[in-house]
C-alpha cells in the first residue's frame, strides 16, 4: 500500500494549488520543496484569470491584506516612447477580477505553501527528490535527500512533478522539446524608487519596445520596488559585451519611457539571466505521473502568463488526480484531457507572443483593422481562454503576421 496518495515535488504554484485542493478533498498529500520559504523568484505579475484559482483556493483576503500593488492594465509603449491605449482590464471584465496584483513572489509562494500545509498538506522543505521509483513502467514515489544528506524512499498512488524549470521527470525521459522560434534571452534585476505613473495606471505591467523586437518589462511592485527586464535575442544583447549590468545600462538609453522612469530609481540587488526558456514536455504524464507548471512548459514573459498557467494546471491536475485515485486508474491515459486542455491554452497564447515578435506585427494594427476583436484579444490578455473561439482572432492575426503550426506534444505518453 502506498504511503501517501499523491507526492508532489515543488512547493511553488503549481505544486501548492495541487496539494491544496487534493489537501482539500480528503486526499494524503505530501510535498517535497527543495528550498526553505521565502526564497526570491521571478514573475510578479498575475494575470486577472488567477482570481478564479484563488477563489477557490480560498485565499482572496490573505491576498489583500497583503497590500500588493493592484494591476488594472497592460500597456505597450514603443521606442520613442508613445504609449498604447492601455488594455483596462475592467473595460472588458465586470467582476472583481478585472483588478488583480503585482505580487512579490517570496511572500505569495509562501502564502500558498502555507495554505496548502493548513488545508492538510504534509509539507517538508529543504528537500530534494532525486529520483523516482518504477514498478514495471509504472512510477510508485520517489528517492529524496534531505538538507543533510540523508536519503529515504517514498511512495504514492500519484507523483506530481511540480519542479518548476528543473523539469526532474521531464528532463529524466528526455521529454524536453525548444519552442523553435522562441530561443530568446532574459536580464533582469530591481529597482528601488523608480517613476511610478498616476492613478490607475501606477500598478499596469507595461511592455517597451527596444530593436529587433526586444523588449523592456516595467512591473511596479510594492514598498516603492519595480522589477525591470530585457527581453531579446543572443545575439542582439551580446552584440558589444556579456556583462549583464553593461547590457542593461545600454539598453535602458534605447527606450525613452524607460529611461524615464527608472534613471531616477536606484538598481539593487543582482542581474539575473537565464536563456532557453521556452520549452514544452513532450508528454503530459506517464503511468503514475503528471507533469504540471513549468515542470511541464513555459512559453514566454510577455503576457505574464507563467503563474497563471502554473494555477491552472495545478487546478486542472487536482481534479484529474482525484477522479483517478476514485477510480483507481492512475495510468497515463487517465490524464489525457487534462493535457489536451492545457495545451489549448498554450497554444492560444503562444501564437499571440510569435505575432509579438514579428516586425510587421502590432496589436495597434491588429484593432485599427478589427476593432471588433479587441474584447476577444483582452480575452487572451486575462487568461479567459476556456470554452472560447478565436478562430476569427487567430485568422486576423494570420493576415498580418505567419501563426505557428500547432506543437505535437503534451499527450499522455502511453496514448
Amino acid at each position: 500500500m502506498s504511503e501517501y496518495d499523491t507526492i508532489i515535488i515543488g512547493g511553488g504554484p503549481a505544486g501548492s494549488t495541487a496539494g491544496a485542493l487534493l489537501a482539500e478533498k480528503g486526499r494524503k498529500v505530501l510535498i517535497l520543496e527543495k528550498e526553505k520559504f521565502p526564497r526570491y523568484h521571478v514573475g510578479e505579475s498575475l494575470m486577472p484569470f488567477c482570481y478564479f484559482t484563488f477563489e477557490r483556493l480560498g485565499i482572496l483576503d490573505m491576498l489583500n491584506e497583503r497590500a500588493y500593488t493592484n494591476k488594472h492594465s497592460v500597456q505597450f509603449v514603443t521606442k520613442d516612447g508613445k504609449m498604447s491605449a492601455p488594455f483596462y482590464f475592467f473595460q472588458h471584465l465586470d467582476h472583481p477580477a478585472a483588478t488583480t496584483w503585482q505580487v512579490k513572489r517570496s511572500e505569495f509562494d509562501e502564502l500558498m505553501l502555507d495554505n496548502a500545509r493548513s488545508k492538510g498538506a504534509e509539507v517538508r522543505e529543504e528537500t530534494q527528490v532525486i529520483d523516482f521509483i518504477y514498478e514495471g513502467e509504472r512510477v510508485v514515489g520517489v528517492t529524496a535527500k534531505t538538507k543533510g544528506g540523508e536519503s529515504y524512499e517514498l511512495r504514492a498512488s500519484v507523483t506530481v512533478d511540480a519542479s518548476g524549470r528543473d523539469a526532474l521527470f521531464q528532463s529524466k525521459r528526455r521529454w524536453r522539446k525548444r519552442d523553435p522560434m522562441l530561443n530568446k534571452i532574459a536580464i533582469w534585476t530591481l529597482f528601488k524608487g523608480a517613476k511610478r505613473d498616476p492613478g490607475l495606471d501606477e500598478g499596469a505591467t507595461t511592455v517597451a519596445y527596444l530593436d529587433n523586437r526586444g523588449w523592456f518589462w516595467n512591473i511596479p511592485m510594492k514598498d516603492d520596488i519595480v522589477s525591470s527586464g530585457i527581453v531579446a535575442e543572443r545575439d542582439y544583447l551580446y552584440k558589444d559585451t556579456r556583462d549583464p549590468a553593461a547590457i542593461f545600462k545600454r539598453e535602458i538609453e534605447n527606450n525613452v519611457w524607460i529611461k524615464d522612469h527608472l534613471s531616477c530609481g536606484e538598481q539593487f540587488g543582482e542581474y539575473w539571466v537565464t536563456g532557453e526558456y521556452s520549452y514544452r514536455s513532450e508528454h503530459c504524464a506517464a503511468d503514475g505521473v503528471v507533469l504540471i507548471g513549468d515542470a511541464f512548459a513555459f512559453l514566454d514573459p510577455v503576457f505574464s502568463s507563467g503563474v497563471f498557467l502554473a494555477l491552472k494546471s495545478g487546478e486542472m491536475a487536482a481534479d484529474a488526480i482525484d477522479a483517478s485515485l476514485a477510480s483507481g486508474d492512475v495510468s497515463a491515459s487517465a490524464f489525457n484531457a487534462y493535457g489536451e486542455e492545457l495545451c489549448s491554452a498554450i497554444e492560444t497564447m503562444r501564437s499571440l507572443v510569435y505575432a509579438f515578435y514579428d516586425n510587421d506585427f502590432s496589436f495597434g494594427k491588429l484593432i485599427r483593422k478589427n476593432g471588433d476583436l479587441r474584447g476577444t484579444l483582452t480575452d487572451c490578455l486575462i487568461g479567459d481562454l476556456a470554452d472560447k473561439d478565436f478562430e476569427p482572432l487567430m485568422k486576423a492575426v494570420g493576415e498580418i503576421t505567419k501563426l505557428p503550426e500547432r506543437l505535437p506534444y503534451g499527450r499522455a505518453a502511453s496514448a
